[in-house]
C-alpha cells in the first residue's frame, strides 16, 4: 500500500473516531420550467417527478435550499387557461425557499403578477427592480441572509432589463437599475458590511449573448464579491461534464473563480450545488460540487406525491376536451428549435395569408387599401413543437400561448432594413416567403429583399405582424415607428386555429417550406444558420 493511501485511510479513521463530519449546504435550483406540469412525450420533466427528487435529497441531507430563477409560468395550457393558479401553489408544494422573477411572470401585467406572487411562501428577491407605486410594491426584498451551519450566506436577485423584452404596458411604473452596478453594490454590502461568508446571485438575465443586455458571464467578470450565479432566461444547460461548451467557472474582476449554473428549460433537470461550509475559508467556488439531476419518469407510482396528483386532477381533467379537439393534420414534425427553418417559415406564411385576408376585407370599403408586402413574426412566440399527425386545438393554444394580437401596419423601408440588420445578427427571424435577407459569414446584412427587389429606404411598406413586435420588442426597436392600420380583437391563437381549420376543409395538411429566408455566406458556400 502506498504512503498516500495510508495517509488517506488514517485521516478517514481519525475523522470517524472523532465523530467529525462535514457540514454541507446543498442548493437545489431550477429555472425556466415554463408551466411544464406533466412529463413530456419522452418522459422528461414533470412536477411530481421533481418533487420525488427534491424529497430524496432533503431526506439524505440536513441543510438543503431550493431556489427558482424565474419563468415558472407560460408555455403550456395550464397557464393559458388558469393564469398561475396551478404553478404558484405547486411552487409551495415543492418547498421553494427563494424565488426571483422571470420576464414571463409579467405576461398578464403587474396586477396579475402581484396577485400570483402573493401566493408564494418562498422569500421573494429583486435587487434591481423598483416596484414603488405599483401593485407589486412591498413584495420583494433586495437581499436575503441565511444562517446555516454557523455561516452567513447572502442572496441577491438580479432581473433582466425589461426594455424590448417585456411589453411596456406590462411593467408600466416599475423602475429598473443596471444589473452590474446593482449586483456589485449589494454583494459588497453583504460581504463587507453584513459579513456574509458567501454571496449567491440568483439571476434571470441569461448566459448567452443575444442582444445588448448583460449576461451571467459578463456579470461574473465584472464582480468582486459574488461566489455563485444561479441563472435563467437563456435556457442554457450548463453541464459540468462538458465545460468546453458553456463553462461553469468564470474568473471575476480580481481573478477569483465564480461558479455559474443553469438547468436548461422545462424542468428536465434539477441543478445541485454542494458546498462544504467547514472549508469555506480554504476553498473557492471552483471546488464546489456541481451536478445535474435528470428529471425522468423512473419513479414508481408510490414515490409520487399524492397531494400534488389530487391538486392537479381537476385542472388536468378540464383540459382533456381541448386536447381531443382535432382541427387539422400535420404532414411533418414542426420543431421549434432554432431561429429559422420550417416552423418559423410556416408561422410567418400564416401571417402573410391572414394579412392578405384582412386587407382584402378592408379593401371592400376602401379601394385604396394597399396590398401586403410581407409578414414578420417572432420565433420566441413559438413555444412548443407540433408532432406529425392530428393537430388539436390544444396544440395550437400551447404553441402560441401569449395574449398577442395580429397587426397590419405601414412602415418605412429604412425601419425594415434596420430591423433586418438586427435580427440577422441574432441568426434570423420568422419572415414570410416574400422576404429574403442575404448576410455575410459574420452575420452582417448585405441585402434585404422583398420579392427579390431591394427594399427602398424611403418607400412605405405594408407589414403583417403581432402587437408585441409592432411595439419594438425582441430587439426590433425600429418596428415601433410603424403606423397601425388594423388590429385584430382576438388573441393570435384564434386566427391560427382558423387557418388550420381552413386548410383541413380543403383537404390540405400542415406543411412548411424549410428553405432559408436568411441566407448566410461562408468562404465556400451559402448556408442556413
Amino acid at each position: 500500500m502506498s504512503v498516500m493511501k495510508k495517509l488517506i485511510i488514517a485521516a478517514m479513521i481519525a475523522g470517524a473516531a472523532s465523530g467529525a463530519a462535514a457540514r454541507d449546504l446543498v442548493i437545489l435550483h431550477t429555472n425556466d420550467t415554463h408551466s411544464l406540469i406533466l412529463p413530456d412525450a419522452d418522459g422528461r420533466g414533470g412536477v411530481m417527478q421533481r418533487k420525488a427528487i427534491i424529497d430524496s435529497v432533503k431526506k439524505a441531507n440536513k441543510d438543503v435550499l431550493l431556489i427558482d430563477a424565474g419563468d415558472k409560468v407560460q408555455g403550456t395550457l395550464y397557464f393559458k387557461f388558469f393564469k398561475g393558479d396551478v404553478e404558484y401553489p405547486l411552487q409551495n408544494m415543492l418547498g421553494v425557499d427563494l424565488a426571483i422573477l422571470g420576464n414571463h411572470e409579467f405576461d398578464n401585467g403587474l396586477q396579475a403578477l402581484a396577485d400570483n406572487e402573493r401566493k408564494l411562501k418562498a422569500e421573494r428577491l429583486s435587487t434591481n427592480y423598483d416596484f414603488t407605486g405599483t401593485p407589486a410594491e412591498g413584495l420583494y426584498r433586495p437581499y436575503a441572509i441565511r444562517n446555516i451551519g454557523g455561516k452567513k450566506i447572502g442572496f441577491i436577485g438580479m432581473n433582466i432589463d425589461p426594455e424590448s423584452i417585456i411589453a411596456q404596458a406590462n411593467y408600466k411604473g416599475m423602475g429598473y437599475r443596471d444589473v452590474i452596478e446593482s449586483a456589485n453594490e449589494t454583494a459588497a454590502f453583504l460581504k463587507h458590511k453584513k459579513k456574509c461568508d458567501m454571496v449567491v446571485a440568483v439571476t434571470h438575465i441569461g448566459y448567452t449573448k443575444g442582444n445588448d443586455k448583460t449576461t451571467d458571464p459578463e456579470l461574473a467578470r465584472a464582480s468582486k464579491d459574488i461566489d455563485i450565479i444561479i441563472g435563467g432566461h437563456s435556457h442554457t444547460l450548463i453541464d459540468p461534464n462538458h465545460p468546453e461548451q458553456y463553462p461553469s467557472i468564470v474568473d471575476n474582476a480580481e481573478g477569483r473563480p465564480v461558479l455559474i449554473v443553469q438547468t436548461g428549460k422545462s424542468g428536465k433537470y434539477i441543478g445541485q450545488i454542494r458546498v462544504d461550509l467547514d472549508r469555506l475559508k480554504t476553498t473557492t467556488p471552483a471546488d464546489y460540487e456541481y451536478s445535474l439531476i435528470a428529471v425522468t419518469d423512473r419513479f414508481p407510482e408510490e414515490r409520487l406525491d399524492p397531494k400534488i396528483r389530487e391538486f392537479l386532477r381537476p385542472f388536468t381533467d378540464s383540459l382533456e376536451n381541448v386536447k381531443r379537439d382535432v382541427i387539422g393534420y400535420a404532414a411533418q414534425d414542426f420543431i421549434n428549435e432554432g431561429r429559422t427553418g420550417a416552423f418559423p417559415n410556416w408561422t410567418a406564411d400564416f401571417g402573410s395569408w391572414y394579412g392578405n385576408l384582412v386587407l382584402d376585407s378592408l379593401r371592400q370599403t376602401d379601394p385604396a387599401t394597399p396590398r401586403l408586402d410581407f409578414a414578420i413574426m417572432n420565433v420566441g412566440g413559438i413555444r412548443n413543437p407540433i408532432p406529425q399527425g392530428p393537430v388539436t386545438a390544444g396544440h395550437i393554444l400551447s404553441t402560441f400561448p401569449f395574449s398577442n394580437h395580429f397587426v397590419v401596419m405601414r412602415l418605412k423601408g429604412k425601419d425594415i432594413i434596420e430591423t433586418m440588420e438586427v435580427v440577422a445578427k441574432k441568426g434570423g427571424e420568422a419572415v414570410s416567403r416574400e422576404m429574403t435577407v442575404v448576410c455575410d459569414s459574420a452575420r452582417n446584412m448585405k441585402h434585404a429583399l422583398i420579392d427579390l427587389k431591394e427594399i427602398d429606404p424611403e418607400k412605405e411598406y405594408t407589414v403583417a405582424t403581432i402587437d408585441y413586435v409592432a411595439w419594438g420588442n425582441d430587439d426590433m426597436r425600429s418596428m415601433a415607428n410603424g403606423r397601425w392600420i388594423y388590429t385584430d380583437e382576438a388573441e393570435l391563437c384564434v386566427p391560427i386555429m382558423r387557418y388550420v381549420k381552413h386548410l383541413d376543409s380543403l383537404g390540405l395538411p400542415l406543411t412548411a417550406d424549410p428553405r432559408p429566408r436568411f441566407v448566410y455566406e461562408t468562404d465556400n458556400t451559402t448556408i442556413q444558420p
